[in-house]
Order: C-alpha cells, then structure tokens, then sequence
C-alpha cells in the first residue's frame, strides 16, 4: 500500500501554506543543495521588446504549481499506467536568484551563479523567467560541463545578433547560445509568423547548426520526425518559451503568437525527449500573469514542467 500522506499529519491541501514550487522543501542555501532537482526563479524581464510582466512569472508558477501538490505518493497516470514523480525523487525550490534594476548584466550574473551551484550540486536545474534573456546566462553554465545541445520549444526564432546594442536582450539567446562552443547545435521547434528575427537571422541560424521547424511543419512530421533532427546521444538542454502554446490556451505573456501548439503536442514531444535522451537542463519562460486573469497560462507553465520532471526520473529510473 502506497504513503499518501493522507493518514497522518496536516492534509496541506494546496491552499494552505507556502507557495514553493509544487511545495517542495525551500532551500536557501545554495552551498548545501542536495537534491535531483533545483527550481531557481529568474525574476527579470528588461529584456522584453513589447508587453513586460514575465517578471511575475516565478511566483505566478509557484502558487499555480500547488494545484498538483496534494499528499499523493507520486503521480499515477492511467493511460502509462506509471507513478511519476515517486517520493524518491527529491525536488528543492532554491528561491530566486537577485535582480539589480535597469543592470541586465549583474542581474544574468546573478542567475548563472544559481544555476551554477545547482550543477556543482550534481542536481537538474530547473530555471522559471522572466524573459527569455534568461536562458543567456543558464547557457553559459554549462560551460566546462561537456558538450549539449539545445531544444527549443517556441514561437519566435530568438536569433537576433545585435541590435542598437542590445546584445542580451529576449530576441537574441539563442544567437548567444550557438556562439557557444559547447552548444553543438539547436532544434528549434514551433517557430511561426512574423518575429523581431529578419530573413538574415534565419540564415545564420541555419549557418551555425540549427534546424528550424514550424508548428505546421512540426504536424506533418510527426514527434519521430522532430526527434530525428536532434543527434543520437546528445545531452539536451531544453527552453520552453510559452508562447510555443496557442494563446487561445496560454493568454498570459507578452509576445503572444497565434498558431501555436495544444498541450499534449507538447507533452507527449517532452515525453519522447526524455526518453530519448538526457535531459540536463530545463527553463521555462514568458509566463506574465497579469495577461491572463484566469491563472490558466500559469497552471499549465507548472504542468508541463512537473509532467516533463515526471517523465526525466521514470526514463532514468528504466536504465
């Protein structure tokens, strides 16, 4: 018989308490982390083009993440008949790292520090935005941690070299990141209409290894068909944007783009992944609550992550 943790002590039912992420224990410490996994909030979005908000994002994941943090042993899913995310999965919110107003670089120095300790740690990081600028400074992380490549899940193609300057701004991280040596290259998935990136950003995408996919063409390959396009063995560092998602689903961020992927597209290509390969990083950005009052965008930002973490340590715990 499994431990719900319904039998004894507080029912803690989401509501009630602190809102960690799917409150898990909070860790403070950053010297001390031991855990599989690491939450690390990145709070900053002055790197938006158009609406801010994403700012909000962490906190708006946390509390929305408590939905699905009932006493349960895991997570049962009929239709894999599997338990994920058991309790031997141990699963720390470390907070977030400090943002310095109007300072990009000492606020993205700030949130490579956190991501750096989780990977001292040995854990997974899991980094909430913000904008998706923040992907920057996790990249650069993984410097001196062995070669990855990068799935990118997301309407707009983030490849902008420079522009009046900004050469850290949320149109240009993956540009930063294929400038990496260890970034062995991108699959960037559901890019659709019109973007901040010009004719000529898709050239040097294409010129420094990645491969672009649409949501349309994303439908007629198939998850196989995504998957064939990331090499055999990579360790996969993988960015969700969610504006990837229709926005007739996920409302609530700044750069909304019609056309955009259902869940279970998502899911079940988050699924494959994890089976496929290992998965060494994760961010998710762009979530803004103030656009969506319906908490929805939120609810399913936490979804997705807790699904995508739940598939991880099943795929792990198969080998």
């Amino acid at each position: 018989m499994a431990d719900h943790g319904y039998d004894a002590g507080r029912l803690n039912l989401p509501f009630v308490g602190i809102s960690t992420f799917g409150k898990r224990p909070y860790q403070p410490d950053w010297r001390a982390l031991d855990a599989d996994v690491a939450i690390l909030g990145a709070p900053f979005d002055a790197g938006t083009q158009f609406r801010a908000g994403a700012r909000f994002g962490p906190r708006g994941v946390r509390e929305a993440s408590t939905l699905f943090s009932f006493g349960h042993a895991g997570a049962y899913d009929h239709e894999d008949d599997v338990t994920y995310l058991p309790g031997d999965v141990n699963i720390v919110d470390i907070g977030d790292a400090d943002i310095v107003h109007t300072d990009t670089e000492a606020s993205h120095a700030n949130i490579e520090t956190g991501v750096r300790a989780i990977l001292d740690a040995g854990a997974l990081p899991v980094v909430i935005g913000g904008d998706h600028s923040i992907n920057i400074p996790c990249i650069r992380a993984f410097e001196g941690q062995g070669d990855i490549h990068i799935l990118q899940i997301d309407a707009h193609l983030d490849f902008v070299d420079v522009r009046h300057g900004v050469r850290h701004g949320h149109g240009n991280p993956m540009r930063r990141a294929a400038e990496r040596e260890y970034v062995t290259g991108l699959t960037q998935v559901g890019i659709r209409n019109v973007s901040s990136t010009a004719k000529e950003g898709y050239e040097d995408a294409r010129a420094m290894g990645s491969d672009i996919i649409s949501v349309r063409q994303s439908r007629e390959m198939g998850i196989r068909g995504v998957l064939a396009h990331v090499p055999i063995g990579a360790r996969l560092y993988v960015t969700i944007d969610i504006d990837a998602f229709c926005p007739s689903i996920a409302p609530g961020t700044g750069t909304p783009s019609h056309g955009g992927f259902l869940y279970y597209e998502v899911v079940e290509l988050l699924q494959a992944a994890a089976e496929r390969h290992e998965i060494v990083g994760i961010d998710l950005v762009e979530v803004a609550p103030d656009y969506d009052p319906s908490g929805s965008t939120s609810i399913l930002a936490a979804q997705v992550l807790l699904n995508f973490l739940g598939f991880i340590f099943h795929a792990r715990s198969q080998l």
